[in-house]
């Protein structure tokens, strides 16, 4: 999604590392701007499309909240599939407790917030979230003889 949006707003193509070293830096779902608080910018360095000379811009918050609300929208509607199927004793608890973010894209600034908004349910970003689904399955694989009914 950055990809194409530097590309089509920008005319500037970049790599798949330079876009996530731009969605570390500036990525943000959920983007509040306090009065005085300055927005995030970043410098871009990459590839005139049109010209195929280097090229360096700057890009805000907005410009990167911008370029990934479809995904976002995705893995919210995502989410809502997800608990319109989940049984009743199980949304309950999901109202009381919340929803755990974990991987990779918990790691965006402020998705939780975003997913919250957009579902009115709490939810939050485990700690670790890189390495919380490898240490649960490590977890499992030590305790398998308590965790073998759930797998079948």
């Amino acid at each position: 999604a950055i990809l194409h949006q530097l590309r089509k707003k920008h005319n500037l193509v970049i790599g798949e590392r330079t876009a996530e070293q731009v969605k570390m830096h500036i990525g943000n779902a959920f983007i509040e701007t306090k009065e005085g608080e300055k927005v995030k910018m970043m410098e871009v360095k990459g590839r005139n499309f049109q010209t195929g000379l280097p090229q360096v811009i700057q890009i805000t918050e907005h410009d990167m909240a911008e370029a990934i609300q479809k995904p976002l929208k995705f893995i919210l509607e995502g989410i809502k599939e997800v608990l319109a199927q989940t049984p009743p004793e199980l949304a309950a608890d999901i109202v009381d407790k919340g929803i755990v973010l974990s991987g990779g894209s918990a790691l965006l600034i402020n998705l939780d917030r975003y997913i919250s908004y957009h579902i009115n349910v709490a939810s939050f970003v485990v700690e670790e979230p890189l390495f919380c689904v490898i240490r649960g399955i490590g977890m499992a694989v030590e305790n398998f003889d308590s965790f073998k009914d759930a797998i079948k």
